[in-house]
């Protein structure tokens, strides 16, 4: 089947934020071995497992930590402190990689972080690492990981799956450092009107109504997209009477994107990447919900993050067609979240963690 075109895609990436972390030396300047995760999905799977990885790279210190994923989200990866270096790998439709380019010796230790079924298991299991740490599933009873709960939250399955191993995770341990980089548009509500699948695409015109609110009420808004929505960018921007000098499609380096949103005055988007970048540097949010509900993607409780969602039966968040629960979303809705966000005045933010605290390695 082929997959439905995206209404919205990842960011463009230039440059890393920050260096990679080096890794600790292991006698002659070696690290002590590999540990590889496989995680090759986009920019909000990659954030909401930052748990996860700054868990194993406290867990394995004195290891190189190379993460299996798209290459174009290197630079994230190198802003979470927990990557050493990026493994290119991903498929069309968010499929499990046919295969991976790993030489050298075999990992250690391998983590699928991608899913639970039998073909990430075995792409994983080819390379013959000395442990697997993987969700058990039938087709694979030689894997002998915990059960895989579907209605879990994402952050929280995959902190439990190392939690299973013995390696302590954190599911709020999500902060980024902030970045080096000056923001285009300092104080400005960001729209985003984009996501992975029409499904979870809120209508233009809704977005439109929302900054022509915003725009009376004195704020800056400008308009965010992905290499692949130059069309849609560009409908919210005219219905909208937006400047060119607050769009900014065509997907902005993640660096440039990264900075627009740290320093913005709130993020306005579906369940998609950015919405999970907001949470990563404390940016107030309003994320509007459907087909998916929040107890699944949604942000930590935080009185920054408002997430918006009318319950009902679950949607296909890979659908060719905006989700009814998302058009049930007004914008008067999103108006009154914006609201209430500024009723809440500024809050102070908790600095990054550390993902390198931990100086004992894992057995």
């Amino acid at each position: 089947m082929t997959a439905p075109r995206p209404c919205a895609g990842g960011p463009a990436t230039g440059d890393p934020v920050h260096p990679p972390r080096s890794v600790a030396p292991a006698g002659a300047g070696r690290p002590a071995g590999r540990v590889l995760v496989l995680r090759a999905l986009g920019l909000g799977d990659l954030l909401a497992g930052v748990p996860a990885l700054r868990a194993l790279r406290r867990a394995h210190p004195r290891h190189e930590l190379v993460l299996a994923g798209p290459a174009g989200l290197a630079p994230v990866a190198a802003a979470t402190g927990a990557v050493d270096r990026v493994l290119p790998a991903e498929e069309p439709g968010r499929a499990v990689p046919r295969a991976l380019d790993w030489t050298g010796p075999p990992p250690d230790v391998a983590v699928d972080l991608h899913g639970n079924g039998p073909p990430s298991h075995r792409l994983l299991a080819r390379l013959r690492p000395r442990r697997l740490l993987a969700f058990a599933h039938p087709a694979t009873p030689e894997v002998e990981g915990p059960p895989w709960y579907p209605e879990e939250h994402e952050r929280d399955r995959w902190c439990r799956l190392l939690r299973a191993y013995g390696i302590e995770a954190d599911p709020a341990d999500l902060r980024l450092p902030h970045p080096d980089a000056p923001s285009p548009a300092p104080g400005a509500v960001v729209l985003h009107p984009g996501a992975g699948a029409p499904s979870r695409c809120w209508p233009v015109a809704r977005y439109a109504a929302v900054a022509e609110a915003l725009r009376v009420r004195g704020h800056r808004v400008v308009v965010t997209g992905g290499a692949d929505e130059g069309d849609l960018v560009a409908r919210l921007a005219k219905l909208a009477d937006l400047p060119d000098t607050d769009v900014f499609g065509g997907g902005p380096p993640y660096e440039r994107l990264s900075a627009l949103v740290a320093e913005a005055h709130a993020v306005v988007s579906g369940d998609t990447g950015i919405a999970h970048l907001a949470v990563a540097h404390g940016t107030p949010s309003v994320t509007l919900f459907g087909p998916v509900p929040p107890s699944r993607w949604g942000p930590p409780p935080d009185p920054r993050h408002r997430a918006l969602w009318h319950p009902g039966p679950d949607g296909d968040p890979h659908g060719h067609e905006t989700d009814p629960a998302l058009l049930r979303i007004t914008p008067d809705e999103v108006l009154d979240a914006l609201d209430a966000l500024d009723a809440l005045g500024p809050l102070d933010a908790p600095d990054a963690p550390n993902p390198t605290d931990a100086p004992e390695e894992a057995p």
